[in-house]
């Protein structure tokens, strides 16, 4: 089921009845289309807007504005029930006095009218299901004789029986260990590859998203920064914020200028960039994007090496790094040839990337063009637009106003509390003070105090 948003937005209103301006943009603007049978993973931080547009596709929370869209249906007035969706939450959200079986036929045993099944035909659905997600051995347990990553997969599977259009995913692995957190999402995708449904999997966890999605959507303050496969938009980060949200360890990066057609970090000549105009720019640079050279034009004084096994990282500094550290991943056959305090690199041109430093989006030069232009037609051969925000965002600049205003009435109030404190008298003496008394006359013959 194709599932499309039309300039999908959420204003939630103040609380503060007299401060209209205080509405929070929860979504702006939200345009995407999820092709059929697809994974996405929305991914962003805390408070991005991911789960607010998760529960507006779910039904859950009404749009201020936009249109939702399963196919050819518009299902924006639609209660969830009536959806075909089926949702699964963070919290797993399962009765603890049903069993595993209870649990799972309970969406189907609330089926009405014409959609009501047998019982036959629901322990059918309910076998099938518990099977796809392996746990048809438990269907006689309680949640709390399950471990996390089972109850999870018994969520899943009660979402699932109701053979739902879209499945929707609310950050369900954040409640499970990193062992269990591994192998449910390998089992989430399985699950996915074998039903084909279309799927939407909201995170804040980039590894994630990266490891199981088919496309990802990258958000910050309610807007769409970029979309793409997770390999393209690694490899090719629209602007500075997808390129640090991306990547671990996250990429370094440093203050730079482009002058002459030469990048420069520093008094150092780092890289030819010939065609870029001269501009001060942000540099980032991968971890892996690092070659061990005597020759190279970047220099780091270093402060540790963590061995990984297959490869070395080097811990540095730099003058002009944003980041307290430089890391850097050679390879461990490159150890023996790191001497002193300080290692000089050269660096991959594809794992370098040059922001504008007013705009932070991103400046492509030298292979790089070329390697943008495939992603972008590729991408539109498959039915997918390249998606990238351009202009600032509306958020950024509402919480600037507010802060603004917030400043301004907090000096007014002081003004205010200032002004209704009495006024000290010019002709007043304070209390205590010894001014204009008469002097006391010395006194002959005064016995002294031993």
């Amino acid at each position: 089921m194709k599932v499309v948003l039309q300039h999908l937005t959420k204003i939630f209103p103040s609380r503060n009845k007299k401060d209209k301006g205080a509405e929070v943009i929860a979504v702006n603007d939200f345009n995407l289309e999820i092709p059929d049978g697809k994974l996405i993973g929305l991914l962003g931080p805390s408070g991005c807007g991911k789960s607010t547009t998760l529960f507006m596709i779910s039904g859950l929370q009404t749009p201020s504005d936009g249109k939702i869209f399963f196919g050819e249906d518009d299902v924006t007035e639609l209660a969830p029930e009536n959806r075909g969706i089926g949702l699964v939450f963070q919290n797993y959200a399962l009765y603890p006095h049903l069993t595993v079986q209870q649990n799972i036929l309970f969406p189907l045993q609330n089926l009405k009218g014409e959609n009501r099944l047998s019982k036959e035909e629901m322990l059918r659905r309910a076998d099938e299901v518990a099977k796809l997600v392996q746990i048809d051995e438990y269907m006689n347990r309680k949640p709390s004789e399950l471990s996390g990553g089972q109850q999870q997969r018994v969520a899943i599977a009660r979402a699932l029986v109701k053979m739902p259009r879209v499945l929707l995913l609310d950050e369900p692995l954040s409640n499970l260990d990193a062992r269990l957190r591994l192998q449910t999402r390998e089992e989430i995708r399985r699950i996915q590859r074998d039903t084909g449904i279309t799927t939407i999997f909201v995170t804040h966890d980039q590894e994630e998203a990266m490891s199981i999605s088919d496309y990802i959507v990258v958000m910050k303050l309610g807007v769409i920064m970029q979309t793409g496969k997770p390999q393209w938009v690694y490899d090719d980060p629209a602007n500075l914020f997808v390129a640090k949200f991306l990547g671990t360890p996250p990429i370094n990066v440093f203050t730079g200028k482009v002058e002459n057609g030469y990048l420069y970090i520093g008094d150092e000549k780092v890289l030819d960039v010939g065609g870029v105009e001269d501009q001060e720019v942000y540099v980032g640079i991968r971890p892996e994007g690092f070659l061990l050279d005597a020759e190279g034009g970047l220099s780091c004084k270093v402060s540790g090496i963590d061995v990984m096994g297959r490869d070395i990282s080097v811990v540095s500094t730099n003058p002009n790094a944003i980041s307290p550290i430089v890391r850097s991943i050679i390879s461990s056959d490159e150890i023996r040839n790191i001497a002193g305090d300080t290692v000089r690199f050269k660096l991959k041109e594809h794992k370098v990337f040059i922001f504008n430093k007013e705009t932070e989006l991103r400046v492509h030069f030298g292979g790089q063009i070329a390697m943008h232009e495939k992603m972008v037609a590729e991408m539109q051969a498959e039915g997918q637009a390249y998606t990238t925000h351009t202009g600032p965002l509306p958020r950024e600049a509402d919480d600037k106003v507010k802060q603004d205003t917030h400043v301004e009435q907090k000096k007014g109030f002081l003004a205010k509390v200032k002004g209704l404190l009495p006024k000290k008298k010019s002709n007043e003496k304070p209390v205590g003070s010894t001014e204009d008394k008469p002097a006391e006359e010395p006194q002959e013959n005064q016995p002294s105090e031993e």
